[in-house]
């Protein structure tokens, strides 16, 4: 692990903008500081076709008085650019000056957290991460002459946050991410294909001391290469065994945002007012994580300074809480749960997941498969549209298969599933004992983007809906 990193801001400047914050008529704030770099280098037919880095700085200001939110953000680091954001803030949030009787709890001196990176990407020369793009390039276009098109990326992040408030909240993390990806198109008689493979970790360059390029770039032209062979997928109703990692996303989207206190609050879950109702099938048990180094929604703490933990939210499917930032945990008189996230400085923190997924079961993935003598096999989910209010969704599915007889025959053209999210979750028939993580995800919620995690075990939905052409 590194050495602890200095604080991006001076302990007694902080202290001061939160009393600036009070005396200008706030009742409670908060300061969240941010140091974010991030590169990125893509290859595309054997060509650099882009190299770009960023450096991104500043402090966005939370003040509340009564049940009113103002916020400010700046990118002036000064005492005097901080405290001019911290009284327009306050001016937001209330009308009437309260002459700072509001006690202000003090701020401990502790170390922050340190990056657990063993080696910062940025520390690495751009010439070995071009070859690792053009060592990908070129293994993946000798799997198979049918290969004609290959891109690779890959992409570093250090994200230094601080979070201080009123309450004597004083804590930090230093997140450094690094991602490598290889998309692949083969070339037949039946048309074009595609087939994709991503990892990252919120590791730092060690990420490639076990992640092998070349064997990534093989997988996404394997993966091309046989959907060249692909029929087209069933339409109507069938059971379907989706793979262990593979449909992670599916319960993030259509379960995991319907359990997040905001949208529970507002009315627009399904699952709002349903703790200790039976939500799933028996066995299932739905958890959010953001403890789970290295996985890539991974942090020490959220982005309102709270540790994060791990959240059982559906036990043995039952419904047992939902996930909470500040402010919702504050009015229902409980703690946060640290999903409190934000996409930068210039963004207010809402409720978000970090790494969700299903837990293992106890059932072989071979005997799952075999039990089912016909229906489709999912590898790999892609994107797709939910209702949270409703639980309904339709995703992609990016490598499907035909299970005949108990076995995992043809490759499906891709096609979609058409479902229900909660009914999903009772519908969950066979739950693997494989359990992965997926490959890592950026979650969108009202125009702000975070990094995410999710997985599960191979497990068998008994029926959805297959939007395939196949008569």
């Amino acid at each position: 692990m590194s050495a602890t990193s200095a604080p991006l801001l001076d302990l007694d400047l902080v202290d001061t903008m939160l009393r600036a914050a009070l005396d200008a008529g706030g009742q409670w704030a908060e300061l969240f500081a941010e140091d974010r770099e991030s590169a990125g280098i893509v290859l595309d037919e054997g060509r650099v076709e882009e190299m770009n880095s960023g450096r991104d700085r500043g402090v966005g200001v939370r003040v509340t008085a009564g049940d009113t939110t103002g916020y400010a953000h700046t990118s002036d680091l000064s005492a005097r650019g901080l405290t001019d954001a911290a009284r327009t803030a306050a001016a937001v949030a209330s009308t009437q000056a309260l002459g700072g009787i509001v006690a202000m709890s003090p701020l401990p001196k502790v170390d922050l957290a340190a990056t657990r990176a063993a080696v910062l990407p940025s520390s690495v020369g751009a010439e070995r991460k071009v070859a690792l793009l053009r060592a990908a390039d070129e293994a993946a276009r000798s799997t198979h002459e049918s290969v004609t098109q290959v891109t690779a990326r890959y992409g570093e992040s250090r994200r230094r946050i601080l979070v201080a408030n009123t309450d004597g909240v004083y804590a930090g993390d230093d997140q450094v991410r690094t991602l490598f990806s290889v998309g692949c198109v083969a070339s037949g008689d039946g048309g074009m294909q595609t087939g994709r493979e991503t990892v990252g970790y919120t590791v730092g360059w060690e990420l490639f001391d076990d992640c092998d390029p070349a064997e990534l770039a093989q997988r996404a032209a394997r993966r091309a290469v046989t959907k060249l062979s692909a029929r087209p997928a069933p339409s109507g109703e069938v059971p379907v065994v989706i793979a262990r990692g593979g449909g992670g996303v599916l319960f993030h989207e259509a379960c995991g945002h319907g359990l997040e206190a905001d949208l529970v609050r507002k009315g627009a879950s399904v699952f709002a007012g349903r703790v200790g109702a039976q939500v799933a099938a028996h066995g299932v048990t739905l958890v959010d994580d953001g403890t789970m180094a290295p996985e890539w929604g991974a942090l020490a703490i959220d982005d309102e300074g709270h540790p994060t933990q791990r959240n059982e939210l559906i036990s043995d499917g039952v419904l047992t809480d939902y996930m909470w930032d500040w402010l919702r945990s504050r009015d229902d008189g409980r703690a946060p749960s640290g999903n409190g996230r934000r996409q930068s400085y210039m963004h207010l923190p809402m409720v978000r997941m970090t790494n969700t997924f299903v837990t293992n079961g106890s059932v072989d993935p071979s005997d799952i498969v075999a039990d089912t003598p016909w229906g489709v096999y999912v590898a790999h989910l892609g994107g797709g549209q939910v209702n949270t209010a409703t639980g309904d969704f339709v995703f992609g599915m990016t490598e499907a298969y035909l299970i005949e007889d108990g076995v995992i025959t043809a490759p499906l053209r891709e096609g979609n599933l058409i479902g229900n999210g909660p009914q999903v979750l009772l519908d969950i028939d066979a739950l693997g004992n494989d359990f992965a993580m997926g490959s890592p995800g950026t979650c969108g919620k009202d125009g702000q983007g975070v990094p995410v995690g999710d997985g599960q075990p191979t497990l068998r939905v008994r029926a959805l809906t297959v939007g395939g052409t196949a008569g």
